[in-house]
Order: C-alpha cells, then sequence, then structure tokens
C-alpha cells in the first residue's frame, strides 16, 4: 500500500453552537416527545456535556448535519436499514447503565457510564467517518481517549488485543431477534490501536449526550479504520493475549478483515474503495489512506502487507 501523508489540517469551527441550540430548542419545543423519538433519544436523556478541549482533525471539512448523522447509519441491533435505528432505538434505556473493563489486567474494573463521563475529562474531536460501505462523514464527537481507561486498569504483558463487546437485549433492540450476525456484537483491536491517541470513547456529539442510534451512552470511535469497527453501546472491555473474533470477520471473513483501515487500493469484493460518497455532498470525493490519519497511525503498520491484512 501507498502512504500517502494526511493533507495539511487546519481548524475550522463546528456549527455555530448558538445555532445549534435554537435548533434543538425547535425541536424540542414543537413537540418534545414526538420529535425525541423521532431522533431516538428521549428528551430527559438528551443534555449538554462539559468539554474540556476542542480538536479538529478534519481540516476544513464541514461537520455533516445533526439531521443526516442521526437519521443515516447502520447499527444492526435496530435493524438493518438506514433509518432503522432512528426509528427503533427511542425507547432505548440508556441508565443505569455499566462498563465491565477486565482480563489481562492488574485492576479490572467495573463504572457506571456517569462514573465514566466525570473520571476523565471530556473532549470534542471532529473526525471524518468511513464507512465500508463507500459513505461518510464528519462527526463532532464528545469522548474521552480509550488510553486513559486502559491505563487505569493497568494492562499486563499479555495484554496484545482488546475485545469490545455490546448489550445483548433483543427486547430492547429488536434487529438482535434475527439472526444477521452473532450476537452479541463483538469487535477488536490490537492494544497499540487501542491506545493510540486518536482512538476514542465517545459519549455524545454536537456537545450532547450519545444519541441513542448512535451507540449511547458509549461507544468506540477510531477514525483511520471503517466504521463497523466503531463498537456501539459498550458494555464489555476485555484485555487478552490472543486476536479476538470479530462480528462481521465471523459473518464473512473474505469481506471484513480484522484490521479494516481505510484504504482505497483493497477493494471491497463487490465494490471500489477508490471513492466515497460524503452524506449531504452531491459529487463523490476521494478516499484517503487511512481515512486522512496516515501521519498518526501508518507507523502501527510498518512492515505488514495491508492487503493480506485488510
Amino acid at each position: 500500500m501507498l502512504i500517502r501523508s494526511a493533507p495539511d489540517l487546519r481548524d475550522c469551527d463546528v456549527t455555530d453552537r448558538g445555532l445549534y441550540l435554537r435548533r434543538r430548542e425547535f425541536i424540542y419545543g414543537a413537540g418534545a416527545l414526538a420529535a425525541a423519538g423521532t431522533l431516538g433519544l428521549s428528551a430527559a436523556e438528551a443534555a449538554p456535556l462539559k468539554v474540556a478541549k476542542k480538536t479538529n482533525l478534519a481540516g476544513d471539512e464541514k461537520p455533516t448535519s445533526l439531521k443526516n448523522i442521526t437519521s443515516y447509519n447502520n447499527f444492526y441491533e435496530f435493524g438493518t436499514g438506514k433509518e432503522d435505528p432512528a426509528a427503533n432505538a427511542g425507547s432505548f434505556k440508556t441508565r443505569p447503565w455499566t462498563v465491565v473493563v477486565d482480563g489481562e489486567c492488574m485492576k479490572p474494573m467495573r463504572f457506571s457510564i456517569d462514573d465514566l463521563t466525570k473520571r476523565y475529562p471530556l473532549e470534542e474531536r471532529i473526525y471524518r467517518m468511513r464507512c465500508v460501505e463507500a459513505w461518510s462523514m464528519v462527526i463532532p464527537w464528545v469522548g474521552f481517549p480509550l488510553a486513559s481507561l486502559l491505563n487505569d486498569v493497568q494492562p499486563t504483558a499479555k495484554a496484545k488485543f482488546v475485545t469490545f463487546e455490546t448489550l445483548n437485549d433483543p427486547k430492547q433492540m429488536p434487529g438482535q431477534r434475527d439472526r444477521t450476525l452473532d450476537w452479541p456484537y463483538r469487535e477488536g483491536l490490537r492494544i497499540d490501536e487501542a491506545t493510540n491517541p486518536l482512538t476514542l470513547l465517545a459519549v455524545g456529539m454536537y456537545g450532547e449526550t450519545m444519541p441513542n442510534q448512535n451507540g449511547a451512552p458509549i461507544r468506540l470511535v477510531t477514525p483511520w479504520k471503517y466504521g463497523f469497527k466503531s463498537a456501539k453501546s459498550i458494555v464489555h472491555i476485555r484485555l487478552q493475549e490472543r486476536q479476538p473474533a470479530t462480528s462481521w470477520n465471523l459473518a464473512n471473513a473474505h469481506e471484513y478483515g480484522f484490521y479494516s483501515n481505510v484504504n482505497p487500493e483493497v477493494d471491497h469484493p463487490r465494490w471500489s474503495q477508490a471513492s466515497e460518497r460524503r452524506i449531504g455532498e452531491f459529487f463523490r470525493r476521494k478516499t484517503l489512506p487511512f481515512n486522512g490519519y496516515a501521519d498518526q497511525v501508518a507507523s502501527l503498520y510498518r512492515g505488514m502487507d495491508l492487503q493480506k491484512n485488510f
């Protein structure tokens, strides 16, 4: 794979906070419960988050609208259609919520979601997001580095990989009533990928708590990998010695590799990955190696065959 440097990145503002809040006031003021159901949130759960730091890592690319982010996405636990998560996640309960971190570590821990958001300073990170289906967005996530959490549980020398397991609750998640995948959803990273500064545990977007249909209350974000690697609604993080089995790799290893780094030179068996459709734009754009984050992550794969290890 030819590794090209990411384009020069420069700061730009996200949608003005005042405009954004006025939009939310309109939504919740003109029929709060109905609108909240449409967005997949309960009005009681949607709340501003205290952000200590803001970083733009998408250059001058305009953030995708909240409407598009919350109405067009994959979350198979709520259905296989792009609109299914927003339609089916409105009553999903994200409080109380517990995340267990264990396995090959000295100090396994159990956290409530509120413990996590108080324990670690929250950051806003504007990242590109590239789906394996060749569409993309730019999303202002709010969260904290996964490395902060892993450092606290003190991984042992045997901790080579990190596994993420999401909630398994067919009563709340109608997509799990079908055997589309082997539930619960599982994903994994190498330990050096998990502790890379770009890797985020996100608890919100656009300055507020995470919408249900986008992975509430906490999800993984790995912006240089295809979107399905970023597990949603996480309940269990486990450090382990061996490479974990992951949901899409188990379902179809020929199409979905363990690494799934964004690579325009390695096509999906059924479509090209050389370009992408940015949601909200008319024309397609070229896909960047590692989704534009080569400077930060290419060294993780030095010496690897990134076509074989796709």
